[in-house]
Order: structure tokens, then C-alpha cells, then sequence
């Protein structure tokens, strides 16, 4: 009887499946960014601590655009990596003064909990994106039993640029269960107006797929982007032009430890069969953007093992081949007794944000907490997420020690330098 009712489940999941693969919307091409002229022509890279809370585990962070040119950073925080505590917060970088505003929670674990109506045992991994019609759509993972591999994914809508929020919802992304659909990657637009969202798969198999979204938030279409064999998680979306893109995932298996991907040349109805890049993948999560000149940048561990190290990197031909334009992180070979360091890491924290010159302590204790149990320390310089604002400038966070956010802003005339240095 129960092997029945299995099949029986089954075969409805399957149904589903097959009945809205019938039934997608037409091709509509990717919409691509226009950037003008670069206001400044000056080349300047700085950075700064996004977030402020000490003594805390910090992680998994994203941005969007506002429209008046300030940068908005989501991540979560709390205790420790699904903590019941975790939050998920927020602040705003404005580029002209330089400065991050005070941080913000945007959803609880018990908030999110009383509007779903439903057992929420953890909150991860916020993600932000722009409906065409300017509205700002937060998603991110929720957990009701299990880890990770039993999320489902949460929407909430601003109309007033992230100053408040609508009530959480749960997407309804599976057939079967709705379970185990978590986000990373950056939204996209496609040419029609509907919205693009990459996501993966944990449970049972591995893998990446596409969401589509309608004006209203409805999911009218769902694209398998790799197979379990692939293990490829974590997708990010490069639009080369309306019809070709190039989409780079993590990779989460033991063997080759390089990034995954796929491709289209027909506006995404269809993709390529996944292949191993050229670039290396500790099995870590990566960032990309497309450039209106047909370069592509990508922000990634460049290596097979550990997260001590991250890269900046580029591509000139359509992302068959990559090179390192600045490392942006690079403990890799450091003695990890614990006084050297704590020596170390004060001098990172002192080179990340001018602000820390007053009380560095603070920083090294709060990253020692995170990343020294029982003495043994490690760094992580982790989970990138880049975007390029509509200035030209281009702004990058990523988790430092898994104990603050850090912000790195560069212009375009910096990175042109450094291109030329690179050659």
C-alpha cells in the first residue's frame, strides 16, 4: 500500500512537471543593461564594513540598486548558521558620501513564522531584484524541518525602496512537497518584462535551475538548467545580448572542482549540455556580471580547496577563458596559530574599513569567534554577490570571516587599469 501511494505521489509530481513544460510562455530574449559614460573617470577602489554588529555570525549578502543611486545590501545574521536567532538584515551605501547607513532587520525567523502560518525553524540567503514595474521583490530561504535541503523560498515586495515591506509569502516553486528550492544568484529581467530568478535544488540531487515571473509574481515558467551528475548549484546569469547568455554554477561534487556551465542562443528556451569550465571551485559560491563590451567579470575562490583566497577575474571571449585582474583576498599558505592570526587578521580589518583604526579589538575578537574553534583558526573570504550601477561603478560584497559584510566600490577607470596591468 505504501509503495502505492510513493508511486502514486510520484506520478503526480511528474504530471505537474509535464503539464507546465507544455505550457511555456513564449521566448522573450534577455533584457540588457545600458550604461552611460562613467560620471567618474577617476580611478578609485575603496571599501568598507557594510555591516556593524559585533560578536555575531554575518553571512550570505546581496545588493540592489536604489533609484536615486544608493546601493542597498541584504544578508542574515545571528548567532551561528541556521540559528533560531538569524535574521535577515539590511543597509544603504551612498556613494557620494561614502558612508553605510545603520542596519535594519527586514524579517524574523517568528515573523515570517505568523505570516506563513506554518512551522519556520531557519531563515538564509536573501536575494534582491527590480520588477520591471520598479517594484523591489526580496526572496529568500526558509526552513520548516531538515536542513538546508528542505527550504522553500519566501517573497517580500517594497514600493518605497526597502523602507517597508509587504508580508512575507511562500512561493510555491515544486510540485512535490515544495521543498528544497533555495536562491543565490542575481534576478534578472527578461526583453517582455518578466522577472528572472536562478535557483537550486539540495534534496536528493543537486542541481540548477531557472524561475520566471510574471508582473504579478506569479512563476509562469521553470527551466532545468543541469542534472544531479553535473552538481552544479547556485547559478548566475550572464546576458551576452538579447538571445545568447552564459550561466556559471558552483560546483558541489568531490571530483574536477571546477565552476559548471550552460548556455543559450536562443533567448533561454534552450540551454547547452553543462561542461566544466576553466575556472576552479572549492565548491563555494561565485558571482558574474556581463559588461556592455562584451567583457565579463566574475568574483570567485579561484581554487580547489579553502575559502582564504578570492579573485578577481575576467573574461574576453564569452567566458571560455578567465584571468586574475586584482586578488582581492589572498591568505592562502598563512601559519594559523592563533596570536599570528590575530596579528593578521587586525591588519586586514585595519586595510577593509578606515573606522576600524579606532577599535580593532572589536573586529578581531568578533572574527576570532567566528573562526578559530578551539584555537585552530582559518580565514573565509566567501559568498561574493557584484553588481555595476547605473553611474558605471561596480559594488561587491562578500562574508569576511563569517563575521562582518565587507563592500568593495570600484570605478570603471580603476578597473581598465587594471586590465591593462593584467595583459
Amino acid at each position: 500500500m505504501k509503495r502505492w501511494m510513493l508511486s502514486g505521489f510520484v506520478l503526480i509530481a511528474f504530471g505537474m512537471g509535464f503539464f507546465k513544460a507544455l505550457q511555456h510562455p513564449p521566448a522573450a530574449g534577455f533584457a540588457l543593461h545600458s550604461y552611460p559614460a562613467a560620471e567618474n573617470n577617476a580611478a578609485k577602489f575603496q571599501s568598507h564594513f557594510a555591516s556593524s554588529a559585533l560578536h555575531i555570525q554575518t553571512h550570505a549578502a546581496s545588493l540592489v540598486e536604489l533609484k536615486d543611486g544608493r546601493i542597498r545590501a541584504f544578508w542574515f545574521e545571528g548567532s551561528r548558521e541556521g540559528a533560531k536567532d538569524v535574521e535577515i538584515r539590511s543597509a544603504v551605501f551612498d556613494p557620494a558620501q561614502g558612508l553605510w547607513s545603520a542596519e535594519q532587520t527586514v524579517a524574523t525567523r517568528e515573523r515570517t513564522e505568523q505570516a506563513l502560518q506554518r512551522y519556520v525553524s531557519k531563515l538564509g540567503n536573501p536575494v534582491a531584484g527590480r520588477a520591471a514595474d520598479g517594484t523591489l521583490w526580496l526572496y529568500y530561504v526558509t526552513v520548516s524541518l531538515g536542513g538546508w535541503a528542505g527550504s522553500s523560498i519566501t517573497a517580500l515586495t517594497s514600493i518605497d525602496e526597502g523602507a517597508t515591506w509587504s508580508s512575507p509569502r511562500r512561493l510555491i516553486t515544486s510540485p512535490f512537497l515544495n521543498i528544497s528550492t533555495l536562491v543565490k544568484g542575481t534576478p534578472f529581467l527578461y526583453g517582455d518584462g518578466t522577472l528572472g530568478l536562478p535557483v537550486y535544488h539540495e534534496f536528493i540531487g543537486k542541481f540548477g535551475e531557472l524561475l520566471r515571473f510574471d508582473q504579478r509574481g506569479a512563476i509562469v515558467d521553470k527551466q532545468r538548467l543541469s542534472s544531479s551528475k553535473d552538481h552544479g548549484l547556485q547559478p548566475v546569469l550572464l546576458a551576452k545580448n538579447a538571445d545568447e547568455a552564459l550561466v556559471l554554477m558552483r560546483h558541489a561534487g568531490d571530483e574536477h572542482r571546477n565552476v559548471v556551465s550552460v548556455s543559450t542562443r536562443d533567448g533561454g528556451r534552450h540551454w547547452s549540455e553543462p561542461v566544466r569550465s576553466t575556472l576552479a571551485n572549492p565548491d563555494a559560491a561565485l558571482t558574474a556580471v556581463a559588461l556592455s563590451d562584451e567583457r565579463m567579470l566574475a568574483v570567485l575562490n579561484n581554487q580547489k580547496q579553502g575559502r582564504d583566497a578570492l579573485s578577481l577575474m575576467v573574461s574576453v571571449d564569452g567566458g571560455a577563458n578567465w584571468k586574475t585582474v586584482y586578488q582581492l583576498e589572498d591568505q592562502r599558505g598563512q601559519k594559523l596559530e592563533e596570536l599570528n592570526y590575530l596579528k593578521i587578521a587586525e591588519g586586514l580589518a585595519r586595510d577593509s574599513d578606515a573606522k576600524v583604526a579606532t577599535a580593532p579589538g572589536d573586529y578581531v575578537a568578533s572574527a576570532q569567534q567566528q573562526v578559530c574553534p578551539e584555537h585552530n583558526c582559518r580565514f573565509e573570504f566567501s559568498y561574493p554577490y557584484l553588481i555595476q550601477a547605473r553611474r558605471g561603478d561596480f559594488h561587491l560584497v562578500y562574508t569576511w570571516n563569517r563575521s562582518f559584510i565587507k563592500h568593495v566600490t570600484f570605478t570603471q577607470a580603476w578597473l581598465d587599469q587594471r586590465l591593462k596591468e593584467a595583459r
